[in-house]
């Protein structure tokens, strides 16, 4: 290999036991190069970068080959001179800067920590390079972010502090592990921007970490797929998009952007009506907590779902998505306005009104499909009991433990998971199958209405595809409907009848997926299109 290589991987072997999870990889990194690192979770690229850094479990064993940086081989040196490479010659951006950055401290400071352990930097010197570095990855107000909480902070602005932090001691090489996942499609935009700009005035090398063909797409100079810890193809960006060879790939390929089939606009029925919904939360400030303000998280939106069809919902965080989806569940208290729903012979029932105890029979109708299916699933219930304790709380069907459990195992089947895996606990399962058990546990009170917030945002393309597959698949077979909040744009065709566009809590443009994904009116519409990854867009204006 070139010794202009920065980062040389040479027939690396990582095994458990006697459990192989990295088999035999390797490839090279050039100065100022972009190599995009790509496949399914469970493929061993996070452990690929955890070997770079040399943080792997003590479990885990490198039974062969070497990693060379700037040819020295780092599975040589001893921890108190790794300690001295980390951060300052190869840094790491994670795919979730909130459980990156210690809540209790504020973000300048943790940056200043490493400017201060590896550069000798203090006090004065230390914060004035921290703001700099705040202000070259584009953080407004640089010199007052300083002195922030993390809580305090956007989502794109956490990540921009973590590419801060990684960037602060001028690294040779920068792994960014699925840094983007999370974001909203503008804030992607920006944050890939950045790195394409820093990788230019610092002629860094980034080591790209993604299961996300848009993102490789616009960034990458070589792609490398890994598949059960082999790479099984790699190539420069041009000849892996156009001339792909290995099936695997091909099927990545072909799952990164779903079917761009338009829904036919069927006449239906109002199952649910929004009027004037307002959520507004109090700032308290002081000793005495005395409302200083409002926070108008949902401001006058009217919507309408309409039985067996789905409204999509799209928007940045913090736009007031999720929280119409929480106060539709009677699940914040400062709602205002009306939440209509069309209860027995289409009687309408206003929500807003009902206690507790009147929306309890409710609660079977609507149900909800959470982002993050690891935390919205109890760590210590089984599958079983997970699914069990929405029937039993709420009444539905037979109450006979055995009838449930034949009801359980029809779930799981129609899921696309076995029956057996009743008995197993969430943490034994990947996170697509674990959507799969949200998605069961919702069915099993045989809801009218289902609020899918972002159920796919967290999924690899291919379980992403199937996931959507499966949603589709449920909504002919049993009439439902669906909000289907998302920030994906490329999801929308494939998978709503109906789009409304939310900014700053208000709802800015409504209509068929034609009408916005193809004529949009408003100038923030036209914005979050543009957006979308280059290969995204291609395919949804094609």
């Amino acid at each position: 290999m070139s010794e202009a290589n920065v980062l040389n991987v040479q027939n690396l072997v990582l095994k458990v036991g006697e459990n192989c999870l990295i088999d035999n990889i390797s490839f090279a990194i050039k100065p100022a190069e972009i190599f995009a690192l790509v496949g399914e979770s469970g493929s061993g690229k996070s452990l690929t970068s955890l070997a770079i850094m040399r943080l792997l479990p003590d479990v885990i064993r490198v039974t062969a080959g070497d990693i060379l940086l700037q040819q020295q081989s780092l599975f040589e040196l001893p921890e108190y001179q790794m300690q001295k490479v980390r951060g300052k010659k190869v840094a790491m951006i994670f795919q979730e800067p909130m459980t990156s950055l210690n809540p209790v401290m504020k973000v300048g400071d943790q940056v200043a920590e490493v400017l201060k352990l590896h550069l000798g930097l203090r006090n004065h010197a230390a914060r004035e390079k921290v703001v700099a570095l705040f202000e070259e990855v584009g953080i407004p107000e640089a010199n007052v972010r300083f002195d922030w909480y993390p809580h305090q902070l956007s989502g794109g602005q956490k990540q921009r502090v973590m590419i801060a932090m990684a960037l602060a001691c001028e690294p040779d090489l920068l792994i960014a592990d699925e840094p983007t996942t999370a974001l909203d499609v503008t804030i992607q935009a920006q944050v890939l921007d950045l790195l394409k700009s820093i990788r230019q005035q610092r002629g860094l090398s980034i080591l790209f970490i993604t299961h996300d063909m848009g993102v490789v797409y616009e960034m990458a100079d070589t792609v490398a797929v890994m598949k059960q810890g082999k790479i099984v193809e790699q190539a420069d960006k041009e000849n892996f998009f156009n001339h792909a060879t290995h099936p695997y790939t091909r099927k990545l390929l072909e799952d990164a952007v779903p079917k761009q089939t338009l829904k036919p606009q069927l006449n239906s029925t109002k199952l649910l009506e929004l009027n004037d919904l307002k959520v507004h939360f109090p700032i308290k400030k002081g000793l005495f907590q005395r409302t200083v303000g409002m926070v108008r998280a949902v401001d006058g939106v009217s919507l309408i779902i309409e039985k067996g069809q789905t409204l999509a919902l799209v928007g940045e965080s913090g736009s007031g998505k999720s929280t119409i989806g929480q106060a539709i569940l009677k699940l914040v208290n400062t709602t205002q306005g009306q939440v209509s729903y069309a209860g027995e012979n289409d009687n309408q029932i206003n929500l807003t009104d009902l206690s507790e105890r009147q929306m309890k029979p409710l609660r079977k109708k609507i149900q909800v499909i959470f982002q993050d299916p690891f935390s919205a699933l109890n760590p210590r219930m089984t599958i079983s009991e997970i699914i069990r304790e929405g029937m039993v709380s709420l009444k539905v069907g037979s109450q006979n433990k055995q009838d449930q459990d034949e009801r359980i195992d029809e779930l799981l089947m129609q899921v696309g998971l076995l029956a057996e895996h009743k008995h197993r606990y969430p943490h034994e399962f990947s996170g697509g199958q674990r959507q799969r058990i949200g998605i069961a546990r919702a069915l099993a009170v045989e809801p009218e209405l289902i609020i899918c917030d972002e159920p796919t945002s967290a999924l690899d393309v291919t379980v992403r595809a199937q996931v959507l597959k499966l949603l589709e698949d449920l909504q002919q077979k049993y009439q439902l409907s669906y909000l289907f909040i998302t920030h994906d744009l490329s999801i929308i065709p494939s998978i709503a009848h109906k789009v409304a566009v939310m900014q700053n809590g208000k709802v800015v443009e409504q209509g068929t997926v034609e009408e916005i994904m193809h004529n949009p009116q408003q100038d923030y519409t036209k914005q979050l299109l543009n957006s979308a990854p280059e290969l995204i867009r291609k395919v949804m204006f094609a």
